[in-house]
């Protein structure tokens, strides 16, 4: 049985897409109660891609597993009301709301308070004005695409990754604790806001890249697949693989320069322009006369080879994989002992068939917190109802009747 560091914490969500929906599931893997309050026919991501080939949405089922799915009619009066008896129903470690809304008054903060005073809000926004914002149009307006990509390609390069959406899932979920604290120490709740375009402005200003801009050299050009500052940058096989190389540290660069057998070589070159490259902004400096030198010992081998040679030289290297790659491996690793693929595991849906998931990557004493279960839309919605609510069989057997919840 996996740890549940917040067993007993019911955590009550209203949201959709990727910032609400994976802070409540990191919360579900800590051992949370998480009761999703979804629409009737459900939210603007219900079927969203990627898709099975019956057209079941991999995205929904995964963002949101280990939670109890609650389908109401939230359009109608009768199922607002349940909605909000639901987030404000009593309990010391209840209470808790996570949402994403827009244009849903009958779900703001203020009314919402007036039916339990001390409520957790937290609601994520995609500005702080309240307009609207995703990760692509964020990051844009952050500045990051501009700085992404190849050096020979005019324009913007957006990443694939949602990453700012994923930050801020991270600190909705941080919000909810820090909601829980204050609460237990003060008897008041909190109403807590968080915009994914403050959380990308933030980030990029905490790692001192705006400021960098202030300076003579002005704003930062493209660099590829180069590490900006520093040494690393990818490199092609023999056999069409690409590895990723990187020299951080002296000692990096150093067993970089062993390892290929070009200790004499790179010595004279030293001596040629006049530098050392045990420092790491000469290492930059140079970084395509340095690419250059390296590239033939990596063309010359096979990604096994390199592999062969690499492993336990003290140099920071990864191969580069592809998606399908990794969930391969990892069903390989699990096949015999589902611990063996670490923090990836599978899980085996009805709706999906076998999924691979991320456990918690929070180890408690050594362990992945990796208790998980498919989540069906709307099967809780009778359970949750009369759990928390105390409604009986006619009560349910009449919303059902009048639409108000899922059938």
């Amino acid at each position: 049985m996996a740890l549940k560091p917040l067993a007993g914490i019911t955590v009550f969500e209203n949201d959709s897409f990727v910032a609400g929906p994976s802070s409540c599931l990191g919360l579900a893997q800590l051992g949370a109660e998480v009761i999703k309050i979804d629409p009737i026919k459900g939210g603007p991501d219900i079927d969203r891609w990627p898709i099975t080939p019956e057209g079941r949405s991999i995205y929904w089922g995964t963002l949101n597993r280990s939670k109890r799915s609650v389908a109401i009619d939230l359009r109608s009066e009768a199922g607002q009301e349940l909605a909000q008896a639901l987030i404000t129903s009593p309990g010391e470690d209840a209470g808790i709301f996570v949402e994403n809304n827009v244009g849903r008054p009958f779900l703001s903060d203020e009314v919402l308070r007036g039916k339990r005073a001390d409520l957790i809000h937290v609601k994520v926004q995609g500005s702080a004005d309240g307009g609207p914002g995703v990760d692509y149009t964020v990051n844009a307006e952050a500045g990051i695409p501009l700085i992404t990509g190849s050096a020979e390609v005019d324009g913007p390069a957006n990443h694939a990754l949602p990453a700012w959406d994923l930050l801020c899932g991270q600190a909705a979920a941080t919000a909810v604790l820090t909601g829980l604290l204050h609460r237990r120490s003060t008897g008041e709740g909190l109403y807590e806001e968080i915009a994914l375009k403050d959380i990308a402005l933030a980030a990029v200003a905490n790692l001192g890249w705006y400021t960098e801009t202030l300076q003579p050299a002005g704003e930062r050009a493209k660099h590829g697949n180069h590490i900006f500052g520093s040494f690393g940058s990818d490199f092609a096989t023999s056999d069409g693989r690409y590895v990723m190389i990187t020299a951080i540290t002296k000692r990096q660069w150093g067993n970089l320069v062993k390892v290929t057998g070009l200790t004499e070589v790179v010595a004279a070159l030293e001596t040629a322009l006049g530098t050392d490259f045990a420092l790491e902004t000469n290492r930059y400096t140079h970084r395509e006369t340095l690419e250059a030198l390296l590239k033939p010992w990596f063309a010359a081998r096979t990604a096994a080879q390199i592999t062969a040679d690499l492993e336990g030289s003290g140099v920071l290297w990864a191969p580069y994989a592809s998606l399908g790659e990794v969930a391969q491996d990892t069903l390989a690793a699990a096949q015999d002992d589902p611990a063996g693929a670490g923090v990836l595991r599978t899980l085996e849906s009805e709706a999906l068939g076998t999924m691979l998931v991320g456990a918690s990557p929070i180890r408690v004493n050594g362990e992945y917190l990796a208790e998980d279960s498919p989540t069906v839309f709307g099967s809780a919605t009778e359970a949750v109802l009369t759990e928390r609510l105390g409604l009986g069989s006619a009560e349910i057997g009449r919303l059902h009747d009048e639409g108000i919840i899922a059938s």
